[in-house]
C-alpha cells in the first residue's frame, strides 16, 4: 500500500470517528481482523486478566479503561490527541459501543441467519456486513454470542465495526430480540466458588425469601451499565452478608451469580477472586 493511500485510509477513519462523535457515538479505532488495539503497554498479551484478542477488558490498573469497548468515547481530545495519532496510522476500521448509545446490534453472520431474520424478526434499519447483515434496534440489552447459528447480539459491553448509516427506519427492540439470550443454551465456563457451610441461625423464612435474593442478585448485575467489576464484587458481598452464615446459600445459588457475572463480560478468575474477597470482607 502506498503512503498517499495510507494517509487517506488514516483520515477516512479519523474523519468517520469525529463525525459520529459528534453525534454523541463513542468510538474507538480496530486494527486488522477486527481487532481493538491494547493501548497501554501493562496491558499487552492480556496481562490485565482480558478476554483474548483484547475484546474484553480486564480489571486492569489503568488510568482509564484502555481497551476494547471500554475505551470507546466521544472526547475529541481523546480521538485526535498524541495517544492515539499511532493508531489511527494503523486502523484497519472504526468501532463503536452500541449499548453506549441505547442500541443493539443482531449481527447476523451469514445467508441463513439473515433469511431466518427476515422471517422472524421486526423490520428496523439494515446495514450491509462482508457476509451478512446489521440489524440495529432502538434499546439496550445484554450482550451474547452465538444465540443461534450466525446470530450475535451485540449492545451492552461489547463493540461493532462501523459500517455505515445503514437503510430503514429504525425501530424499538423487540422482545423477540431479548428472548434469544434467554433460549441460548448456557456457555458459562463452569467456576468453582466456595460456599460457607453455615452453622448460624437461618433468618429465612421460606425457601422464597432466599430465592428473591438471589434474583435480585442477578437483576443488579444484569442492569449494570456501567463499573460491573464493583457491582459484582458487592452484590456478593451483599448476598454473602444476607444468607452466607445459615447454610441455605448453595453452590447452585453461587454458580448463577457467577454466569450472571460471566454475561456481563466478567471473567472467571475475577468472578472467584470478588466471591473470595466478598467472604473476606463478610468475615466468612
Amino acid at each position: 500500500m502506498t503512503q498517499p493511500t495510507l494517509i487517506r485510509r488514516e483520515g477516512a477513519h479519523l474523519h468517520t470517528a469525529l463525525g459520529l462523535a459528534n453525534r454523541s457515538v463513542p468510538v474507538l479505532p480496530l486494527r486488522a481482523g477486527k481487532v481493538p488495539f491494547g493501548n497501554c503497554p501493562a496491558c499487552r498479551d492480556n496481562t490485565c486478566g482480558g478476554r483474548p484478542n483484547m475484546k474484553t477488558p480486564g480489571p486492569c490498573d489503568c488510568p482509564r479503561p484502555c481497551h476494547a469497548w471500554a475505551a470507546a468515547t466521544t472526547d475529541p481530545e481523546v480521538i485526535t490527541g498524541p495517544a492515539w495519532a499511532a493508531l489511527w496510522k494503523q486502523a484497519a476500521a472504526v468501532g463503536y459501543h452500541p449499548g453506549g448509545i441505547g442500541l443493539t446490534v443482531v449481527d447476523l453472520d451469514h445467508a441463513d441467519a439473515v433469511a431466518w431474520a427476515r422471517r422472524t424478526l421486526p423490520a428496523t434499519r439494515t446495514v450491509p456486513t462482508t457476509r451478512g447483515e446489521h440489524w440495529i434496534y432502538r434499546g439496550a440489552m445484554s450482550s451474547v454470542n452465538a444465540v443461534r447459528d450466525g446470530v450475535d447480539i451485540k449492545s451492552t459491553m461489547v463493540y461493532a465495526r462501523w459500517l455505515g448509516p445503514g437503510t430503514g427506519t429504525m425501530t424499538t427492540l423487540p422482545d423477540a430480540v431479548r428472548a434469544l439470550i434467554v433460549t441460548k443454551p448456557s456457555s458459562v465456563r463452569p467456576v468453582t466458588a466456595t460456599v460457607p457451610t453455615g452453622g448460624g441461625e437461618c433468618r429465612h423464612r421460606s425457601p422464597v425469601y432466599l430465592e428473591r435474593g438471589i434474583a435480585m442478585a442477578e437483576q443488579r448485575i444484569t442492569e449494570a451499565s456501567s463499573a460491573v467489576h464493583a457491582t459484582v464484587y458487592r452484590t456478593f458481598l451483599a448476598v454473602l452478608s444476607a444468607h452466607g452464615r445459615c447454610g441455605c446459600l448453595t453452590d447452585t445459588h453461587a454458580a448463577r451469580l457467577f454466569a450472571a457475572a460471566q454475561t456481563k463480560g466478567e471473567t472467571a478468575r475475577h468472578c472467584v477472586d470478588a466471591w473470595s474477597n466478598a467472604r473476606t470482607a463478610a468475615g466468612m
